[in-house]
């Protein structure tokens, strides 16, 4: 093996391993951010108030504490409690913040793969259709997603419980069934969805469901009174123990159902009755941005014109998504120049991607404010890296376990892209 062949080999499996980094990147919290103050004291909140952000959500932060002293069923909801707190100064929902980014953060890292193992290829025919492949299935993943019906299906389990958050917190609005149900109730519901049907089965809370699904946990199950009336479509108890039973169903179907149930509900307040649900991401998220932002202040006219930018801003990402996809397969052809540095240096620039994204919607938070908070604050940007204060709260934000895989990610796309410079240089010297 000679010494161009060697750099050429490890530039390939550095740039590999950074491939195989994007899905843990994915999942894994990027920043996390704290509020600690006297009414929180370290006994019961060792880390204060503290949420996780995510690329595809946030998510809270707080673990259940185990001491003699304190008694906790389940752990603080940290981010429906830090939505309390930012609410009196009027600031909306954390949940509000990126909607858009968050959507299409998915497609985002697939197209970064699909550039990278294009870079890896020097060959234009074999480069051209790796490109085609790889972006010819993202396109009809993404089109699908953002525009098919019931396209929310093909997004992560993580997205969807992180878009849980808001308007869970809004179940006695939407879900006011009992608090258990039966197998052959929950049963019926995943077959009601598996027909694309939208209407609950009587006594099944679908947000109780969801939350037991989430945490591992089985949905218990009421007993049952034999004289009662049942849904003639409810399968039989045989039916149900052979596997057709929500115990057994996922948390993305569980997660959908709910969405489904709150979105119908939320339509009836319109005079026409409001569109039916479709289950796309173009119906799905200005409809969740709308109900994030609503949360706590309700001033339509105020809400609609951020709610119609917010659709426009999605529908700008993915037709421009696509646009990037076709110059990449055309400009594929030339494996060397500006162009085929630009398949590397792009991916490289993640962890700057990712800061300016985070301060620029800190600043957001800070500068639009609702008027209809309880105090006002002048306009401000809330602390992006270190520990600040604001009124009695002592705040900290700090990266967390995914942005350092970012940087890792960087770092192996930095050496391998040195590594194939020093290969072109020295090809171009014995030439």
């Amino acid at each position: 093996m000679n010494a161009k062949s060697g750099k050429m080999i490890l530039s390939s499996i550095l740039i590999v391993m950074a491939i195989g980094l994007l899905f843990p990147i994915y999942n894994a919290p990027v920043w996390w951010v704290s509020l600690e103050a006297p009414q929180y004291p370290k006994e019961a909140f060792p880390d204060g108030v503290r949420i996780l952000f995510h690329l595809n959500g946030v998510f809270s932060g707080c673990e259940k504490v185990e001491k003699t002293e304190i008694t906790e069923d389940e752990a603080l909801d940290c981010v429906h409690e830090m939505d309390t707190i930012n609410h009196y100064v009027g600031m909306y929902p954390i949940a509000s913040g990126g909607p858009v980014e968050l959507f299409f953060s998915i497609f985002l890292l697939a197209l970064v793969g699909v550039m990278l193992l294009a870079y890896m290829c020097v060959r234009p025919l074999i480069r051209t259709g790796i490109m085609v492949v790889g972006f010819g299935a993202l396109a009809v993943f993404m089109g699908m997603s953002w525009l098919g019906n019931d396209g929310l299906n093909l997004l992560s389990n993580n997205y969807l419980n992180g878009r849980i958050t808001v308007i869970g917190e809004e179940a006695s609005d939407v879900n006011d069934k009992a608090a258990s149900a039966t197998d052959e109730q929950l049963a019926s519901l995943k077959a009601a969805l598996g027909e694309g049907g939208v209407d609950l089965p009587e006594g099944v809370d679908a947000l109780a469901a969801l939350k037991a699904s989430q945490a591992g946990e089985d949905v218990e199950v009421a007993e049952i009174d034999e004289s009662a009336s049942a849904d003639e479509s409810a399968p039989t108890q045989d039916e149900a123990q052979s596997g057709n039973s929500t115990s057994n169903m996922s948390g993305k179907d569980l997660s959908i159902a709910y969405f489904e149930e709150a979105f119908t509900e939320y339509q009836k307040r319109f005079p026409d009755g409001g569109e039916e649900w479709n289950g796309s991401g173009i119906q799905f998220l200005p409809w969740h941005y709308e109900k994030s932002l609503g949360k706590y202040f309700r001033d339509q006219a105020v809400l609609a014109p951020m709610v119609a930018k917010i659709k426009t801003a999605g529908n700008i990402v993915f037709w421009g998504l696509l646009v990037i996809m076709v110059f990449l397969v055309v400009m594929a052809r030339k494996p060397q120049g500006i162009f085929n540095w630009t398949l590397i240096l792009v991916p490289m620039g993640l962890p700057v991607y990712f800061i300016i994204e985070y301060v620029s919607w800190l600043w957001w938070y800070g500068h639009n404010m609702s008027t209809m908070g309880a105090f006002s604050l002048k306009p401000f940007t809330p602390t992006a890296f270190g520990q600040g204060k604001v009124a009695q709260f002592t705040t900290n934000s700090y990266p967390d376990t995914g942005f350092w895989l970012i940087v890792l990610f960087a770092v192996l796309l930095g050496v391998a892209a040195y590594l194939r410079k020093q290969e072109q240089d020295s090809a171009e010297t014995n030439q």
